[in-house]
């Protein structure tokens, strides 16, 4: 959920730097339909009636979706912003895959957050001593704020690449081609 407030944060930006919306679909993303697929993939898998019956499916069909969306934004590199969502991409892959295809989360940053929901598979998993603890889930956003979950350094490079993207694109959404 951390990228939700990225796309808003990276239009006002792009606003306050004189760019408008329309200039985003001159950005020509590449293999946009990958993406989208492999996003879907996430959504679904992690939705309450999936999550519930997904088993050990879940951790594979992880894995094999963010790889496929890590293709897709290595495929559009030459878009400003977009090596900062490569890096988080990677760098939250590089997680997941190393703990068996599940994103580990700090007790502490969880416990931030409240009482657990039990929802079936979920991407964020409590582990005390993950593989690669840096890239798992340390931080919580505080429970006041709408949507807030647990976040990795490597969502935080997504979340910033995806406000560069968006500001840039809607400033010179003409350059990107």
């Amino acid at each position: 959920m951390f990228i939700l407030y990225a796309i808003p944060i990276g239009i006002a930006i792009g606003y306050l730097l004189g760019g408008r919306l329309e200039a985003l679909g001159a950005i020509g993303f590449r293999w946009a339909p990958l993406a989208i697929a492999g996003l879907l993939v996430q959504v679904l898998l992690f939705s309450g009636p999936v999550a519930a019956v997904v088993g050990s499916a879940g951790p594979p069909l992880y894995v094999a979706s963010t790889a496929v969306v890590l293709i897709a934004v290595a495929r559009n590199l030459r878009i400003p912003g977009m090596v900062l969502v490569l890096a988080g991409a990677t760098s939250n892959l590089l997680a997941i895959a190393a703990n068996g295809g599940v994103m580990p989360a700090a007790p502490e940053a969880v416990a931030a957050l409240g009482p657990p929901e039990d929802a079936g598979f979920s991407n964020s998993v409590v582990m005390t001593s993950p593989a690669l603890l840096p890239l798992t889930d340390v931080f919580a956003l505080p429970p006041w704020v709408p949507f807030a979950n647990v976040f990795s350094v490597g969502d935080v490079l997504i979340g910033l690449g995806v406000v560069a993207v968006i500001a840039l694109g809607m400033r010179a959404g003409d350059r990107a081609g």
